[in-house]
C-alpha cells in the first residue's frame, strides 16, 4: 500500500492534486496552514493506488508517495 505525505505548510491549496486524483482521495483541509491557505489532505491512505498523478500535478512539490515496505526479520 502506498503512503502519501503532503507538506501542509508548503501547500498553497491550489487544488490541482484534488482535481486530478483518479480515486477522488484528496481534499482541501478545513484548517488553515501558517501561510493562510487550506492545504490538501489525504482522505484515506488505503484508497491510494500510488499512481503519482498528484505528485506530477503539484506545482510546489509538496507531495511525496512512498511504497510501504515490509521489514522481513532474518530467521537465522
Amino acid at each position: 500500500m502506498p503512503i502519501v505525505i503532503i507538506d501542509a505548510e508548503k501547500c498553497k491549496g491550489c487544488g490541482l492534486c484534488v482535481a486530478f486524483c483518479p480515486k477522488d482521495n484528496l481534499e482541501l483541509s478545513k484548517d488553515l496552514n501558517e501561510a493562510g491557505h487550506y492545504p490538501a489532505t489525504v482522505k484515506s491512505q488505503e484508497n491510494c493506488t500510488g499512481c503519482k498523478m498528484c505528485v506530477l500535478m503539484c506545482p510546489d512539490v509538496c507531495i511525496e508517495i512512498y511504497k510501504e515496505v515490509e521489514e522481513v526479520a532474518a530467521s537465522e
